[in-house]
């Protein structure tokens, strides 16, 4: 017990209390604050305090997206005076992290001015504009439904809500990092349209494992892109809450001057400018650890995007020295994933599973509070117009009542004990314009009445019936996901990814010379097989399994890339990494990207692989306004040249090697119109021909595929969805069905129909004819089960459980 004494001049009490007892007391207290009051994120909607509190400040304010930007210096202000008493520095660090796109994947600020970069800060507060970005309205829309709860802020004036609506899975989308007492979190950012899907999962399969999770939810997707090179940190990151992964800058060899070539960096990893890079490696070049470099620029602009530039000198390896600068420098980074946040006002380590869980819960609870807000307010409403209806049709009498009355107080009270109204119908009687009173008026207050009673209805509904409150939940994130869903930025490689650096493997001259297979991913990846046997199936059990294209070649051959500008790219078979064949499927993510070998246009990809070979027949090529071009092949000695002449707005859809004569070619439409008709029906052209019309084409329709096939090994797979949705945000109906079942019909004509639409649904998004057995991907590269064969050939889809961005093979043949 601590000894209180009295002091007999002044009578101050003085209290006697132990050092360490004060000591731990204080830190205990101080903890606490940080932890709850300012570190740690909300595992609900992936905010901090700080974050919260400006989130919720602007839009108080009203500084929305369709107004002009406000000085960042009023919201701090505001913030500070009214919410967050910690200092100005803080809160401005926090808003400008929330305006800058390379370190949210989902930024929810919209900033105007120098935000800073990777390397530098920003300017200060009172030089910089902002507003809130759209997603910003997202995280706080309901705010005035009753959805969450308020409480008062630290002078006891104002109220803040304890936790936003966050119509999106803030913590996973944007990841978090912050640094509490005792404990920290560092989280990375997800893609918005994969974790939609893998919470719509969870929310049809309560007990789906972290295994079935991951097949929606592969791993992060950085702002600034690059590789992530081992997912058994990834997989246990998700499994435990804790892990780490490499990342790694996408970089590709170029021949940056006539006489030299050089690596250019295109990508880097999270959180790593070019500048730091830059300083590395001129400090390793000046501590002869490097060697090789000849110079180094920062090519970077708005048009390009990143770009850095190391020029090798004459006479080095440029793969080897790569290799050493990704060992050297944060060419090649870890990333630590530490998933701590407050649960229930706990910091909790949370798994994959439960930061979905969290979330949901909440998303189910404030999605409740606000149906029932509406439902309470229809019945305010009702209840008024119901008065209205019983005093309209007795107007005469409701005026002379109120004429007659001496005061309001008597009219009220006479209104009621005529025609049975209840108090707050007689008052917002006598409240209104008499003007309001009318015929019209009752018809609009009949209307009214009726569509309020079945509103009601539907209200009740989601409030009784728990499977119509999931499906109100799953249909906003589906509508977050078109809204604010974009493409998958970084790449998911395997460990066994890593390319052998060619400082410690062999020269590529003592690689023999042996037969091989090339194969290319929907997702990009490209590597080689180097085996004399034919594969066959190759399963479809691993990741990035779905083979766009395959030719066979030798170890020492060159090889063409088609693309969708026309053009054939050279490219050395030996630059790719090879791939071993083992009785388990093939694994692609052993190799690479393809842009990282090539330098292709803006919106060039690659249709089509094809060996560079005199004895190939022919080339076949496709375009998206429906022309058709066979031509023999022309090698000439240059890194590209041009193989048909494009009109303005048109593109090749598919390019492939026609070796036997026999083959059908095949276009599909967009309106999932399907024509086949004999290779023979073409006649080859010479390198500069423009084609001829293969498919007629309805008006506003565009081919969506084109390729040469054997019908009776091959199969047909469609993807139908809405035209209205964004890329990569619409999972449709998808359907398998075997190409022999479509006729023959002449070139020019416009085929059958492959795909009957259902409701909603007026686009083939993709589509697919080759050989069996046909595999399906998502834009990460996650496998994707197809429906079995459907012998209907014009019949409906059945609903693909995610987004297909890719269709292809598992047959290496």
């Amino acid at each position: 017990m601590a000894a209180i004494d009295i002091d007999e001049d002044t009578g101050e009490k003085i209290e006697d209390i132990e050092v360490e007892e004060e000591m731990a007391s204080s830190f205990l207290e101080y903890a606490y604050s940080v932890i709850y009051s300012r570190a740690l994120p909300d595992a609900r909607d992936g905010l901090k305090p700080v974050q919260r509190r400006i989130l919720f400040s602007m839009n108080d304010m009203g500084i929305r997206p369709d107004r002009p930007h406000v000085k960042s210096a009023r919201v701090v202000g505001q913030v500070m005076g009214v919410l967050h008493p910690h200092g100005d520095g803080a809160i401005y660090d926090a808003l400008v992290r929330m305006a800058q796109h390379w370190s949210l994947r989902l930024p929810l600020i919209d900033g105007h001015g120098n935000f800073g970069s990777l390397d530098a800060g920003p300017a200060a507060m009172r030089y910089t504009e902002c507003r809130m970005a759209p997603a910003a309205l997202a995280m706080t829309q309901g705010l005035d439904e009753d959805m969450v709860d308020f409480r008062p802020n630290y002078d006891g004036k104002e109220s803040e809500p304890v936790v936003l609506p966050a119509a999106f899975p803030n913590l996973l989308v944007n990841g978090a990092t912050g640094i509490a007492v005792g404990m920290a979190t560092n989280m990375a950012p997800h893609n918005l349209i994969e974790v939609v899907h893998g919470l719509k999962h969870l929310l049809e399969n309560p007990d789906a494992s972290i295994q079935d999770l991951m097949k929606f939810i592969p791993g992060p997707d950085l702002p600034t892109g690059g590789k992530i090179m081992s997912l058994t940190g990834v997989s246990e990151a998700y499994a435990t809450g804790r892990g780490s992964f490499k990342i790694r800058a996408s970089a590709r060899i170029e021949q940056v001057t006539p006489r030299r070539k050089g690596i250019v960096v295109t990508e880097l990893p999270y959180q790593i400018g070019p500048e730091k890079i830059m300083e590395q490696i001129k400090a390793l070049v000046d501590k002869k650890t490097v060697v090789g470099v000849s110079d180094i620029k920062d090519l970077t602009d708005l048009t390009h995007g990143l770009r850095l530039v190391i020029e090798v000198k004459n006479g080095i390896n440029p793969e080897a020295l790569l290799e050493q600068l990704y060992k050297h420098t944060k060419l090649e980074d870890s990333f630590s994933i530490n998933a701590v946040a407050l649960v229930d006002g706990q910091p909790r380590t949370l798994t994959l599973k439960e930061l979905l869980q969290v979330y949901l819960d909440h998303r189910r609870e404030v999605t409740l509070r606000r149906t029932r807000f509406q439902l309470n307010k229809a019945q305010d409403r009702l209840h008024l117009v119901e008065g209205l209806l019983v005093a309209i049709l007795d107007i005469d009498d409701v005026i002379a009542i109120i004429r007659s009355s001496d005061d309001a107080a008597v009219a009220k009270a006479r209104l009621i004990d005529a025609f049975e109204l209840s108090e707050i119908q007689a008052t917002y009687i006598l409240d209104m314009q008499l003007r309001r009173l009318t015929k019209l008026s009752r018809i609009e207050l009949e209307s009214e009445r009726d569509d309020l009673v079945k509103r009601m209805k539907d209200l009740e509904a989601i409030v009784n019936q728990p499977e119509l409150l999931t499906k109100v939940i799953a249909d906003e994130l589906d509508q977050v996901a078109r809204d604010f869903g974009t493409p998958r930025r970084t790449v998911l490689l395997s460990d066994s990814a890593t390319p052998t650096s060619a400082a410690q493997s062999s020269s590529p001259m003592e690689v023999p010379d042996v037969p091989c297979w090339v194969v290319l991913s929907t997702t990009g990846l490209i590597a080689r097989i180097d085996t004399e046997d034919t594969p066959g199936d190759t399963g479809a059990r691993s990741a990035h399994d779905c083979l766009a294209s395959v030719i066979r070649s030798r170890t020492r051959s060159q090889m063409g890339v088609l693309t969708s500008q026309g053009r054939c790219v050279r490219l050395g078979v030996i630059e790719l990494p090879a791939i071993p064949l083992t009785s388990s499927p093939v694994n692609l993510q052993g190799g690479v990207p393809l842009k990282e070998l090539l330098s292709f246009h803006p919106q060039e990809r690659p249709v089509g692989l094809t060996t560079l070979d005199e004895s190939t027949s022919t080339w076949a090529l496709g375009t998206r306004n429906g022309v058709v071009k066979r031509t023999n092949p022309e090698i000439l000695g240059k890194d590209f040249w041009e193989i048909i002449r494009l009109d303005d707005g048109d593109e090749v859809v598919g390019g492939v090697e026609l070796r036997d004569e026999s083959m059908d070619l095949v276009f599909l439409s967009s309106d999932s119109s399907l024509l086949r008709f004999p290779a023979t029906k073409v006649r080859p052209q010479g390198r500069t021909g423009g084609g001829m019309a293969g498919i007629s084409l309805a008006p506003g329709c565009s081919c969506v595929f084109f390729g040469a096939v054997i019908a009776e090994e091959s199969q047909v797979v469609t993807v139908a969805g809405s035209s209205r949705a964004l890329p990569g945000t619409d999972a449709g109906s998808v359907k398998v069905t075997a190409c022999d079942l479509y006729p023959r019909k002449g070139r020019a004509t416009s085929g059958v129909r492959s795909h009957r639409f259902l409701k909603g649904e007026d686009i083939l998004h993709v589509g697919w004819v080759g050989p069996a057995p046909s595999a399906a991907a998502a834009s990460s590269g996650t496998p994707i089960d197809l429906p079995s064969e459907d012998p209907r050939r014009d019949g409906s889809g059945k609903p693909a459980p995610q987004p297909i961005a890719g269709v292809g093979t598992r047959r290496v043949s």
